[in-house]
């Protein structure tokens, strides 16, 4: 088990992972295909949908666009 906030990492090294908000796990599942969905690329890894980095300017008010978020 590894806990890890580099979201980059934790994908990285892990073989399942959990996405955690405010203590709930909103996301789950294999890392390879968390690090291929759209929504964790742009809020956890910062890139655009043609994985270009984006400011943090730009993704700082990410809260108000997730849709996971009940």
């Amino acid at each position: 088990m590894v806990v890890e906030q580099n979201a980059n990492v934790a994908l990285k090294t892990a073989e399942y992972a959990y996405v955690m908000e405010n203590g709930r796990i909103v996301l789950d599942g294999e890392a390879s295909q968390l690090a291929q969905n759209a929504d964790i690329k742009e809020f956890y890894l910062g890139l655009t949908q043609v994985g270009e980095r984006k400011s943090y300017r730009d993704v700082k008010h990410y809260k108000r666009r997730k849709r996971w978020i009940g």
